[in-house]
């Protein structure tokens, strides 16, 4: 078996559960986007949730503030639901890393909500998928 055979083996058997990041933070539909942007600074997180009627259903980036925000001067006084992403793109946990990377790829993102039983139980980043692929190179 190869290297590359080894790896791909590797990252199909482990499982998005295993390296998700299982803390979430959500905000209400109408939160401003300069209450979103300090939450993100404060905790250190590239993105946050959206819950409407208390169920998590979109999503807001870091990305979504250097594109959508700053390209086009809208005002931070924005209800969040304007500029996050509806519907949520979720992925089950019990998938495989190396599914989540195709799903990633294909729909050109770089988070995916993690479900468990059709609740979100945590997030998948492509950055968690590049420090488990250095960390088994």
């Amino acid at each position: 078996m190869t290297y590359q055979d080894s790896l791909k083996k590797l990252l199909s058997e482990t499982k998005i559960k295993d390296v998700m990041t299982k803390a979430l933070t959500s905000v209400d539909p109408a939160t401003s986007l300069s209450q979103v942007s300090k939450i993100m600074e404060q905790g250190g997180m590239g993105s946050i949730l959206v819950k409407k009627d208390g169920v998590p259903s979109g999503i807001i980036t870091d990305r979504d503030f250097a594109i959508k925000i700053a390209a086009y001067g809208v005002s931070m006084d924005t209800p969040v639901e304007k500029i996050a992403t509806f519907p949520l793109h979720t992925i089950n946990s019990n998938d495989s890393i190396l599914n989540a990377a195709k799903v990633m790829s294909e729909k050109k993102i770089r988070k995916l909500a993690v479900v468990e039983e059709e609740k979100v139980v945590g997030i998948i980043t492509s950055t968690d998928l590049v420090n488990q692929l250095a960390s088994k190179g």
